[in-house]
């Protein structure tokens, strides 16, 4: 069983900036997305920033230039830094992280696993 722990929301003022963190636990063989997602109030969960095993990373277009996604693979930790925030960045952020666990042995692989963290509110506001 594999568990997040996210931390790092709060609010802040247009401009300003955060950083969220999020770590992974448990029975983990290995990690390859991790990333973040966002739900602002009536509206779908949606894609923020992710990047792959290897260093790739995507982002939505909304925050290209703005924010930047990283990890580290030692701690299976991912982070996003957040600059210059606008208030349509107001929603509950979330950690998404897959990957594969433990090995079982019925069907000769490793399993696959996705979680997501228990989501954290970034509020931008004047």
């Amino acid at each position: 069983q594999v568990q997040l722990v996210e931390s790092g929301g709060g609010s802040v003022q247009p401009g300003g900036s955060l950083r969220l963190s999020c770590a992974a636990s448990g029975s983990i063989f290995s990690i390859n997305f991790m990333g973040w997602y966002r739900q602002a109030p009536g509206k779908q969960r949606e894609l923020v920033a992710g990047v792959l095993k290897r260093g790739s990373t995507n982002y939505a277009d909304s925050v290209k230039g703005r924010f930047t996604v990283s990890r580290d693979n030692a701690k299976n930790m991912v982070f996003l830094q957040m600059n210059s925030l606008k208030p349509e960045d107001t929603a509950v952020y979330y950690c998404n992280v897959d990957g594969n666990s433990e090995y079982d042995g019925s069907v000769g692989g490793y399993r696959y696993f996705e979680v997501w963290g228990q989501g954290t509110l970034v509020t931008v506001s004047s």
